[in-house]
């Protein structure tokens, strides 16, 4: 391999006084770093001082201002695909441009520089159709950056310049899939990356490279890719002829969440590229140096080697620029010198000479060096985040359950190709308790390194899994290995023996060092298992000296052995000592092989009790005692399954004890005989929960009342409370002791996520039955002594003027008073006088707003603006479908000095009171939720300042086209005008319902794969009570019908229409004379920067008035909420809150499900515009259906004025009773209406933001004052109204 060394006239003379430390490693032919010396002197030079890297690139080519002419050069000027853009290739056309750049950083203070090769590889210059050039451009960036290097070294020997190969992450990632509808699709192969890696590799080395540096790592598993190239290009390609050049790698933190974009920590991403013994690691570009100043001192805390950070010149602004000039970087970058995390330091985007001078200068050369960290002992591993085995740590709960060979269902999952279902179970063993998944996909009539692969990519988008490391596990080494190029953590390999023999364990040993995992390494050698204490040292110790030995020179804390947990108790005298055979082999291991660990699969050593759960736990548990005390550190096992050991049964584990430790020749067979009456008994299964119930009403009457409650049992609670209350001086005392003892517990089940709200709700329903019986002794008792009030405060809840919906803040209303809160509930449609004279007369400490169309955002808006005019000092909270975070924090929290706080959901609701209630926290939590939500309004106002605009002319100019006359004549319907059903059948709505929501209403979410409907009953932790609330529902919904609770009610409107630029005119009949009425149309104006996409608006769906051609719109508007108030009503007064949320849940999904029907008749009969249309009803609701149903209120038409144009056009009102609010909100709540689009170009989008240009217009167009427009547009203008 040939060197490309620019010869230069003259040697340099030797280096005297305090630079002669210098002339060891210095060529002074060439003046460069002898290439032998590199690593040496740059070990030298990190502990002199700190060293200087080069800034931006591309920040410095910007200022030549190249144009495309310049990039192609001669050479290329016939090349097809455009070529501005691509830096690399000015390595070619522009060289001395390129060269130029590098002196400069090298004079202003940078030691190393690196070459113009960061898009460098194949896959990235495929973008450019210019692969064929790699090879030649890495070579050439080299001699660019060498001429430019050597050149100031010989003006400076005593500091000779190096060149490090930039090798960037190239723009394909392994560890993601591009394809939003298959998460398991790369757009590369490990093969492919290496083979691309190992390219650019090549040019580089033959360049003459100083440095190899793999920067800007913004996936892990790219970066191992590359350095797994270089290893295998020095180790394997060149036969160790060259030592492999320095490595530097630096990652990417991608925002402030501290993790890589592929979704790493810090301390995770260290570990991940540990193995490559990197000489110096640290971050780059991204983040300024503020923001990137956490995670270096997290990178300092941990790393082994050197470590370096090129930040970038601050954050870009609105223009994609950068502002701190070099002072001001000096001054974010001041606090790494401070605190000793730098050993290097350079620039990224927007950073220039002047930037690295100015860092040198005031910075490097005048603070020390770090000290890199001392070598760690323990095992780390990773997955998304860090895991560190140490002393602290007795025992790794390795998850068993993701594997073929151990769970029956997972291999049902995985053989029937169901692999989200298997994720549950991948989630379910994180979720209890797995430090590390193992995972294992051998079966013969399974592809091995194909389900492995998927399965693991699989993982990677759902963070609650990958946070945890990769046990990949199989007998065969190559689907393994197939498993470790697509996990970017640290993963344990398992397995490898010496049963091949010696020279293939070297050679599997060596390759899994290269990969850099731990790996498991069994007892078997070419004799077979070891099932003796002497074979499990003998052969353990063998393998343990083979791995640590100079030639390998594996990380001895990375060796896992499994001496082999074999089966006892199996009636054959041999294996009763294999227990104590693991357990004693064990402690000899953990004595003698130092660092080393010890693991083994639980399975194998119950395996005689097949189908005797309980007692095979039992016996792990037993054994894992006894194995841990004396070294055993590592297990499979079900992580969710094992018992307490002190929870065994006394007798029972005396006899496993016996059994496990061999302490008798009779300890077998009393096992098997203990086990066989076992089974003998199984026929009782669930004589276990029998007892239960039944013991249960055996308690003290508090403990029953506790019990009741947590469980929802009404049958006793009257009995009960009164019992209780002859035992107790005061009724009151029954409510502050046993029923809020038993009240609290549900609060902090529902706060742990252990209890769902329809069993919270069950519980209030107790609560309120037992505290209904006391209320009359209360009442007693409060005329000859008066009453005290207990309650932990008092919340006032009410939906606000203009709306009518409640469900939501009922909800919170019950889980509010389970927690001891007293509840004033005005309901709904309350104007702001009502709401604060109410709160003024209940003494009300806590204001609760509740909204769920839009216009309620304003009425909370003048709530807040009228407490503080008023005086008012009680806290605020916000909630609501439409209410948010930063809608509260901009529009509302500024009006109002008092702490406003929104309200996710019903959880969340008992945690916020408390805290503003609660006079030690108060303050403090007061000044977080103030400093969170300056930051959110400064963030808004930022974002504002980014979005740009075209004026509504400009944005007309760009409708969306439909070429209607190249299009199918529109449909006419069967008929024009209105048709009305009154009391539609229920029944024929119910094949129409869809569950989602009605879930959402219980606050009952599935985890995936699990989380929609019906799928939501697999869900372990929601399943169960989402079947009962479900079956709850069924139940009510065969009472609805059968007792007419509820009405449905329809109206469909058939009408000519025609467009007319944003307006849609509606006709009276087909010759087209008559004006019915106008819908108006917003258009969307946020700049678009592609220019073939267009500026949507709803009318553009609808032929013009000049086309001449025929068109028509429909509408409509249902209701199922005709009987619902009464009947919700009903309920209420009877306290079962749970049926009135119910009636009111399901009226919801009734008016939806006429809506989905109704829409259904329409495209398939009476417009008939898709007769042949075969949808299922899932399909209906997954929208596949042609044409759209927007309603006024929503994204493509947020202003809810256009109804009043429907009902009055369609006079909705008079044919079937559905009003509207003052906010026009619809009355019955259970009501939905829509415009209907039926060309099969329309679809749904939003409109956004709108300038006030377009507001004028609309206004105008409405015959509406502009200011009353605005409130009604408020949440969509992008200005402030006055």
């Amino acid at each position: 391999v040939e060197h490309h060394i620019v010869k230069m006239s003259g040697a340099i003379p030797e280096l005297k006084g305090e630079h002669a430390w210098v002339n060891e490693f210095l060529d002074h032919e060439n003046a460069r770093v002898k290439p032998g010396k590199v690593e040496a002197y740059l070990h030298e030079l990190f502990k002199r001082r700190i060293a200087g890297l080069d800034g931006a690139m591309g920040t410095m080519i910007q200022r030549y201002k190249l144009e495309e002419e310049d990039f192609r050069g001669e050479r290329f000027k016939e090349h097809k695909a455009p070529l501005k853009g691509n830096n690399d290739l000015l390595i070619i056309t522009k060289g001395d441009i390129i060269s130029d750049i590098h002196e400069q950083y090298y004079r202003a203070g940078a030691d190393i520089c690196e070459t113009n090769t960061f898009n460098g590889t194949s896959i990235a210059q495929a973008d450019y159709e210019l692969e064929y050039l790699v090879y030649e451009l890495n070579v050439e960036g080299v001699k660019v950056a060498r001429r430019a290097a050597q050149k100031v070294t010989r003006d400076q020997p005593h500091r000779p310049r190096m060149v490090a190969g930039a090798i960037g992450p190239t723009n394909k990632t392994l560890s993601m899939s591009p394809d939003v509808e298959d998460p398991s699709f790369r757009a590369v192969t490990w093969e492919e990356v290496v083979a691309a890696y190992k390219e650019q590799i090549r040019g580089l080395h033959d360049g003459g490279v100083d440095i190899y540096m793999v920067e800007t790592v913004f996936d892990t598993l790219n970066a191992k890719a590359a350095c797994w190239a270089l290893d295998e290009f020095y180790e394997d390609d060149l036969k160790g002829e060259f030592k492999r050049p320095p490595l530097i790698i630096s990652g990417t933190i991608t925002d402030l969440s501290g993790r890589t974009f592929s979704g790493q920590t810090i301390e995770a991403f260290y570990t991940s590229m540990a193995h490559t013994k990197p000489f110096c690691i640290g971050l780059n570009c991204a983040l300024g140096a503020k923001d990137m100043r956490p995670h270096i001192a997290a990178l300092s805390n941990i790393a082994e080697c050197y470590v370096h950070a090129y930040p970038n010149a601050g954050l870009p602004n609105a223009m994609g620029g950068y502002d701190e000039g070099p002072m001001d970087m000096v001054e974010s970058c001041k606090d790494f010198f401070d605190s000793g995390f730098m050993n290097m330091i350079g620039g990224c985007c927007g950073t220039s000479p002047d930037h690295i001078k100015a860092l040198y200068d005031n910075l490097a050369s005048k603070y020390k060096p770090r000290v890199p960290q001392p070598q760690c002992t323990n095992m780390r591993l990773s997955g998304l985040e860090m895991y560190e085995k140490t002393d602290q740590i007795p025992f790794v709960n390795l998850g068993e359950r993701c594997n073929i060979a151990g769970s029956r269902r997972f291999k049902r999952m995985i053989m029937n190709a169901k692999y989200e279902d298997a994720l549950q179970v991948a989630l379910d063993q994180v979720e209890n308790g797995a430090q590390v998944l193992d995972i294992n996909m051998d079966d013969g009539l399974l592809d091995g390194v194909a389900a492995m692969q998927k399965f693991l990519k699989l993982i990677v988008p759902d963070p609650a899994i990958a946070k945890a490391p990769i046990m990949v596990d199989s007998s065969k080494f190559h689907i393994c290995e197939a498993g470790l190029q697509v996990v970017q953590g640290k993963c344990i390999f398992n397995s490898i023996s010496l049963k091949g023999g010696e020279p293939a364990f070297r050679e599997q040993a060596k390759k899994l060092k290269r990969y850099g995992c731990a790996v498991v390494v069994m007892a078997f050698d070419e004799e077979g298992q070891a099932a003796t204490k002497d074979d499990k040292i003998r052969i353990c110790k063998r393998a343990y000296d083979i791995m640590t030995s100079p030639e390998i020179d594996f990380p001895p804390w990375d060796i896992i052995f499994d001496p082999n947990i074999l089966t006892i108790a199996t009636g054959m005298e041999e294996h009763d000592n294999y227990a104590v055979d693991f357990i004693e082999a064990t402690n000899w291991i953990r004595t003698n092989l130092p660092y080393a660990h010890v693991s083994g699969g639980l399975s194998n050593l119950s395996f005689s009790f097949r189908g005797m759960g309980h007692l095979r736990e039992s016996m792990h548990a037993a054994f894992l005692y006894h194995a841990i005390g004396k070294g055993m550190d590592m297990g499979i096992v079900n992580a969710g399954a094992l018992p307490l050991y002190t929870d065994i049964e006394p007798a029972m584990l005396k006899l496993l004890e016996d059994a496990i430790l061999n302490k008798h020749n009779k300890a077998t067979q009393a096992l098997l005989d203990f086990a066989e009456k076992e089974r003998e008994n199984k026929t009782n299964k669930g004589g276990g929960k029998k007892k239960e119930a039944a013991e249960w009403r055996k308690k003290p009457v508090n403990e029953r009342l506790t019990y009741a409650l947590i469980k929802g049992i009404t049958k006793w609670i009257v009995e009960d409370t009164e019992e209780c209350r002859k035992l107790f001086p005061r009724p009151l005392e029954v409510i502050e002791g046993p029923l809020m003892d038993g009240m609290s517990t549900v609060g902090d089940l529902f706060g742990a996520g252990k209890m769902f709200l329809p069993q919270v709700i069950k519980s209030a329903r107790v609560m309120k039955k037992a505290v209904a019986h006391l209320i009359p002794f209360m009442e007693e008792e409060k005329k000859a002594s008066g009453n005290t009030s207990t309650s932990a405060g008092t919340v006032l809840l009410a939906t606000v003027k203009g709306d009518v919906h409640d469900i939501g803040k009922n909800i919170v209303g019950v889980v509010l008073a389970c927690n001891n809160f007293k509840v004033v509930d005005i309901g709904v449609m309350c104007p702001l006088d009502k709401i604060l004279n109410a709160a003024k007369e209940c003494k009300a400490d806590i204001i609760g707003l509740s909204g769920l169309i839009t216009p309620s955002l304003d009425e909370m808006v003048d709530v807040a603006k009228e407490m503080q005019k008023r005086g008012f000092k009680q806290p605020l909270l916000i909630g609501g479908a439409t209410t948010s975070r930063m809608h509260t924090a901009v529009k509302i929290t500024p009006k109002l000095t008092n702490p406003t706080v929104h309200v996710l959901d019903a959880s969340r609701a008992v945690v916020v009171c408390s805290n503003l209630l609660d006079q030690n926290q108060r303050e403090d939590y007061i000044e977080d939720i103030q400093e969170l939500y300056t930051d959110l309004r400064e963030e808004y106002y930022e974002g504002l300042g980014d979005v740009k605009y075209v004026t509504i002319e400009e944005a007309r100019k760009r409708p969306y086209v439909i070429d209607f006359k190249k299009q199918p004549h529109p449909a006419k319907p069967k008929f024009l005008g209105t048709k009305v059903w009154k009391n539609f059948a229920i029944k024929d709505l119910v094949d129409y319902l869809d569950w989602n929501p009605f879930f959402q209403v219980w606050q009952l979410r599935g985890k995936y794969p699990n989380r929609n409907y019906p799928k939501i009953f697999n869900d372990e932790n929601a399943g169960k009570e989402a079947k009962r609330v479900f079956d709850d529902a069924q139940a009510m919904i065969k009472e609805i019908i059968e007792k007419n609770i509820l009405e449905c009610r329809m109206i469909v409107g058939m009408h000519p229409a025609n467009s007319q630029g944003d307006d849609i005119i509606v006709y009276t009949d087909d010759d087209r004379k008559t004006e019915l009425s106008r819908y108006h149309g917003l258009r969307q104006q946020a700049l678009k920067e592609d220019r073939t996409e267009p500026y949507m608006c709803l009318s553009d769906f609808i032929a013009p008035v000049e086309s001449g051609i025929n068109d028509y719109i429909g509408a409509f508007a249902v209701s199922a909420g005709f009987g619902c108030e009464e009947a919700a009503k009903e309920y209420k007064e009877n306290h079962d809150d749970y049926r009135s949320i119910m009636i009111k849940a399901l009226a919801d999904r009734f008016a939806e499900a006429a809506a989905e029907k109704l829409h259904h008749m329409m495209r398939t009969d009476i417009w008939g515009y898709a007769p042949e249309e075969k949808l299922s009803v899932q399909d209906m609701l997954r929208v596949k259906y042609q044409g759209i149903r927007p309603a006024p209120g929503y994204p493509s038409q947020p202003d809810h004025t256009e109804k009043r144009i429907m009902w009055s056009s369609m006079k909705i009102l008079e044919q079937t009773g559905v009003d509207l609010s003052e906010g026009l909100a619809m009355i019955p709540a259970a009501s939905v209406s829509a415009l209907c689009f039926a060309n099969s170009k329309s679809k749904y989008f939003a409109v956004g933001k709108i300038g006030k240009d377009q507001v004028v217009d609309y206004a105008t167009r409405k015959g509406m004052e502009l200011p009353k427009m605005e409130k009604w547009l408020s949440s969509t203008i992008n200005y402030e109204r006055d």
